[in-house]
């Protein structure tokens, strides 16, 4: 007769992935909306000295080094951001793994291309 282990659920559970890799987009979440709570400050009050301007002012305003750099950084955190929030979105209400899978794909391959899309607009406006 073979011996059996009785293992507590933690025991069984050590070594998974799971754990390390949860507290680690955890941490992400956090820092990402720790940046990204200065740079919205920034943009708003930014953006409300420039209502009612034209074009040209704010050309003139993104033509400036620091409002670009600030610039090119609020939207790449911010679709970082968002999509370590749809990330957990989908983890936790998709239960087909094939669905899941596709589902996260497709939302960090969109907000990559979103964070592209927007950093090449500043940039255009730069010239």
């Amino acid at each position: 007769m073979r011996h059996r282990r009785t293992r507590t659920p933690l025991a069984r559970d050590r070594g998974l992935a799971s754990a390390s890799s949860g507290a680690g987009h955890w941490w992400r979440q956090r820092v990402t909306a720790l940046a990204l709570a200065p740079l919205t400050v920034w943009f708003v009050i930014s953006f409300t000295e420039l209502l009612g301007a034209d074009h040209r002012a704010y050309a003139e305003w993104i033509g400036s080094p620091i409002n670009a750099i600030l610039m090119i950084a609020l939207v790449a955190i911010l679709f970082y951001h968002m999509a370590l929030g749809l990330q957990v979105i989908g983890e936790d209400y998709l239960h087909a793994e094939r669905t899941k899978l596709l589902t996260i794909v497709s939302i960090q391959f969109g907000c990559f291309l979103l964070a592209i899309a927007g950093v090449v607009s500043i940039l255009r406006m730069l010239t």
